[in-house]
């Protein structure tokens, strides 16, 4: 799916009123939590809702299929590894033409009794309200920063030279700064671990940027969604726990040179303009030597 337009206008978009939903994950040998994000979706709302399960050429998809199946839920194979935006994609483009609200998940998250429901309340209060987050826990009932500012190049340059040297530094401290999760607001960008979309404004944007394998494809969908005009809103009495899993662990390097592949991703085509090619460069290097000291620690 591609990318479509995000020129900064709301001309076309009308309030999305209460209708239908659905629930997208994506799995990746995902066999020690996806049972559990299948039975917390049942509880998080009263309404009908539609869940799919988009597999990433698991090799265990034989069982997520008949794990999904016998949740009653819907399991799409993507057929490779494309990557968590490309196939949450993919699965949205399955949906019934009368879902208008989209919520995706990482399948290691487990939800709250009501939490979509609430999330569905919050979204529909103001037409301009283009996605909506919900308060997201670690295992330990610490609240993960999951509504963050969108990250600047000055920030993200400043993050990767003094991070590693620096760690108290203000570009670091504002590159993660989190915001007040207590009440509602605004933020740039809400966590893809688990965030409702309203689904005309997915169509709109073409969905979640493909040439992000991994990370920051949420952070670019958050930008996107406030360049149509449109608020991304925090919403903590939605409530979802973030359990982990198996899948990636042992992989921290290849996840690592992913993430920082990634943030330049995002802040290059941010900050395209050719006088800022010197930035650009200089940020490329910071990310590459942030790479090498932290995978040697």
């Amino acid at each position: 799916m591609s990318v479509g337009t995000d020129q900064p206008r709301t001309d076309g978009l009308r309030a999305a009123a209460p209708g239908r939903a659905a629930i997208v994950t994506v799995s990746y040998n995902s066999d020690d939590v996806l049972p559990a994000f299948l039975t917390s979706t049942a509880a998080a709302s009263t309404r009908v809702v539609d869940v799919v399960v988009a597999d990433n050429d698991s090799a265990t998809a034989d069982r997520l299929r008949e794990t999904t199946e016998a949740a009653g839920a819907r399991f799409v194979p993507v057929g490779a590894n494309l990557g968590y935006g490309a196939a949450v994609n993919r699965a949205v483009a399955t949906l019934d033409p009368d879902v208008r609200w989209v919520l995706v998940s990482n399948p290691d998250v487990v939800l709250a009794p009501g939490a979509l429901d609430r999330m569905l309340e919050t979204a529909t209060t103001d037409p301009r309200i283009g996605a909506v987050g919900p308060r997201l826990l670690e295992p330990d009932g610490e609240v993960y920063p999951s509504a963050r500012l969108v990250p600047s190049l000055r920030t993200g340059l400043g993050h990767a030279v003094f991070a590693n040297v620096w760690p108290g530094n203000p570009w670091t401290k504002r590159y993660r700064q989190e915001g007040d999760h207590t009440v509602r607001r605004d933020a740039g960008w809400l966590s893809g671990a688990c965030v409702l979309v309203r689904r005309d404004v997915l169509d709109r944007l073409g969905g979640f940027d493909e040439a992000y394998f991994m990370y920051f494809e949420d952070v670019d969908l958050g930008w996107r969604i406030g360049r149509l005009g449109l608020r991304n809103v925090y919403e903590p009495e939605a409530v979802a726990t973030h359990v982990g899993g198996t899948a990636t662990r042992g992989s921290s390097d290849r996840m690592r040179r992913a993430h920082h592949e990634s943030a330049y991703r995002f802040l290059a085509g941010k900050y395209a303009a050719w006088w800022l090619w010197p930035l650009r460069a200089a940020l490329r290097v910071a990310l590459a030597v942030r790479a090498r000291a932290t995978r040697t620690r």
